[in-house]
């Protein structure tokens, strides 16, 4: 349970179905998530309304028994905000808005929300922009009168709050004018990635919030933002880092996340460009989060979106400090153990196996497995390298020959 300390946390309700394609587990999980999202973005949820459905129901979501139970909890208790886990047509949306009489937001609209909070550049606010108003152009005819009753809060920032009285034309105008900006932008840091020379480049990807940022900090010697909720680092962070006497680039990039708006995919184009052109990526993962095979299968698919699949890749297993395996006891009936029950030492023996040295199991927060991770790292970069420059072999000999690290 996330423990609240802010007096001024909005009151929000999650809604969320049960459909042949996701059952009731993975619905809890989608669930639990956009409950960080929403600790994230400044909510308490009070309450989770779930319902078994064929499919959303085209008009309001759910059932209309569903909804009427969801605005008697409504009203009862004060909410000004209902979220709901799937991403609402604007006919829903309206809908909706009408029979419960409150702010109404998906997760899309949620983690654009939470974007907007964290972007701390002009470039990254642009990006931000533009998938607001890319995301609130088919929603125009119901958003405004919306939006004049519901000021502020979670969902509110950036555009909705200035431009209410805007028509489409307008907002047409905005995203072309913002693309154009973003373009030039772009082009410009196209410039400066080409000016790096011929450093070796490491890209750090990941599910949001596995400690990207933390080991970010702790092997370039930087200050790179990291706190523990979800998109903490929203910029592009460059380092250059040297381990022993190798020199390479190191980019801290925004986290991915299921059901990642495509509008932001968009948007951040130069971040996901980082990824693109590096040589080397560290695939960081939270061993002791329960879905953590998940996030991995999703952080691939993101990458296989943007072809960058098939790069050299080290998976980093992170957070080992806190891991902990589920106990059987005596008198438990299970004859087999699950997941749930695995060592760290039995996770290495099952498809992590087959990743052979391209593996290793660290604590970024405890400095656990830091200094063979280094190694890794090391070796990896300085392969690359001296395929890259035979002539500088002589320069980077192995990681052992330089003795212990001071």
């Amino acid at each position: 349970m996330i423990e609240k300390t802010d007096l001024n946390y909005e009151k929000v309700v999650l809604i969320g179905i049960v459909t042949r394609e996701q059952d009731e587990d993975k619905l809890n999980e989608y669930l639990d998530e956009l409950e960080f999202l929403t600790y994230t973005a400044g909510g308490e949820v009070l309450k989770r309304f779930t319902q078994k459905m064929e499919k959303p129901d085209p008009k309001t979501f759910m059932g209309s028994g569903k909804i009427l139970e969801v605005k008697a909890f409504i009203d009862e208790h004060d909410v000004g905000t209902a979220i709901f886990d799937d991403e609402l047509s604007p006919a829903q949306q309206k809908n909706i808005e009408k029979v419960l009489n409150v702010k109404i937001l998906d997760r899309t609209n949620l983690i654009l929300d939470i974007f907007a909070q964290r972007a701390q550049t002009s470039y990254a606010r642009k990006q931000v922009e533009l998938a607001q108003y890319q995301y609130l152009l088919p929603r125009l005819a119901g958003m405004w009168t919306h939006l004049e009753r519901q000021r502020g809060g979670i969902g509110m920032r950036g555009p909705g709050e200035t431009e209410i009285e805007t028509d489409r034309r307008i907002v047409r105008d905005k995203i072309s004018l913002l693309k154009k900006k973003i373009e030039t932008i772009d082009k410009q840091m196209e410039v400066q990635r080409g000016n790096r020379g011929q450093l070796v480049r490491v890209a750090l990807v990941g599910y949001t919030n596995v400690g990207k940022s933390t080991l970010m900090n702790l092997i370039s010697k930087s200050e790179v933002f990291a706190e523990n909720k979800l998109f903490a680092t929203l910029d592009t962070t460059v380092r250059k880092v040297v381990i022993r006497n190798l020199p390479f680039l190191l980019t801290d990039t925004v986290g991915f996340i299921r059901k990642l708006p495509t509008q932001l995919i968009e948007s951040f184009k130069s971040t996901l460009d980082e990824v693109r052109e590096a040589d080397l990526l560290l695939h960081i993962v939270d061993i002791s989060h329960p879905n953590f095979e998940e996030h991995i299968a999703s952080v691939n698919q993101t990458l296989a979106d943007i072809k960058s699949a098939n790069k050299p890749t080290i998976m980093v297993f992170n957070k080992i400090d806190a891991y902990t395996a589920e106990k059987i006891e005596e008198d438990d009936l299970i004859t087999e153990k699950s997941k749930e029950h695995y060592s760290l030492e039995e996770w290495q023996q099952t498809w992590m196996n087959k990743l052979g040295d391209n593996v290793i199991f660290i604590s970024a927060l405890n400095k656990e497995n830091i200094e063979d991770f280094k190694r890794k790292v090391y070796e990896t970069v300085r392969q690359i390298h001296v395929t890259r420059f035979p002539y500088n072999n002589l320069l980077y000999p192995e990681y052992d020959t330089y003795g212990e690290e001071e």
